[in-house]
């Protein structure tokens, strides 16, 4: 599949959810003993605002490219209020 036949699936598929429900995202893929890191901006250069362990659940607001890693804005599920961005990588989407 081309990326951009990816990009264009991934676009109906969002517009199809109803008024305000991103989709569900867990955090996965995190070494043991470690957090994934919940930045205030889009990359490395942000401060850290919070760790999310590995079986977080968020909600995915949508990710930008930034460099070779997919930056993705999220709001934890529990807390909608708590947002910021992490690395794409470590989202698996349920």
């Amino acid at each position: 599949m081309t990326p951009i036949l990816k990009a264009a699936l991934a676009v109906l598929f969002l517009a199809a959810l109803p008024a305000g429900a991103a989709p569900l995202a867990e955090v996965t893929g995190v070494d043991k003993g470690d957090m994934l890191k919940l930045r205030s901006g889009p990359g490395t250069g942000y401060r850290v605002v919070v760790g999310l362990p590995n079986g977080t659940m968020v909600r995915n607001h949508g990710c930008t490219r930034v460099g070779s890693t997919p930056w993705c804005k999220v709001s934890l599920n529990d807390v909608r209020q708590l947002r910021g961005y992490v690395s794409g990588h470590y989202l698996k989407r349920r």
